[in-house]
This record gives structure tokens, C-alpha cells and sequence, in this order.
């Protein structure tokens, strides 16, 4: 399954960052939610229109996000 479809990116939605299928809920929401130690469960209770492949694919989003080369002056 290719869980980056599940990232949306829409002019007007959220400043146009990347969502979540659509929903008004930022790909550095979840992000921000993981990071502060929420747990899968605790995120999917909180926003019952999440599935666990939503979560997936938004760190999978920031894994590719992150995985350039990074140019430097010498």
C-alpha cells in the first residue's frame, strides 16, 4: 500500500500543508502529538476519523521530507 496517498496537499486547506486525507489535521500535528510522547492509540482516540495508516503515512511523508543532501560552503 502506498501510504503517501494518504497526504493531501490543498490551496486554501491549513495554509496548503500537507493533511491528512483531506481533514484539516496536519501532517506536524501528528507529528508534534508522537513527539510528545501521545502513543497510536492515544492519537486515534482523540481523532476518531484517524486510522493507524494515517499515522504511518505521516511519518513516512517526514522520512522522505528528510532525506536529501544538504549543501554546505566549504
Amino acid at each position: 500500500m502506498n501510504l503517501l496517498k494518504r497526504i493531501t496537499i490543498e490551496d486554501g486547506k491549513c495554509g496548503g500543508r500537507p493533511c491528512l486525507r483531506g481533514k484539516r489535521l496536519r501532517v506536524c500535528d501528528v507529528l508534534e502529538l508522537l513527539s510528545a510522547g501521545a502513543s497510536y492509540d492515544e492519537i486515534l482516540t482523540d481523532y476518531p476519523f484517524l486510522t493507524r495508516e494515517d499515522i504511518l503515512a505521516a511519518l513516512q511523508y517526514a522520512a522522505h521530507q528528510t532525506d536529501h543532501f544538504v549543501l554546505q560552503a566549504a
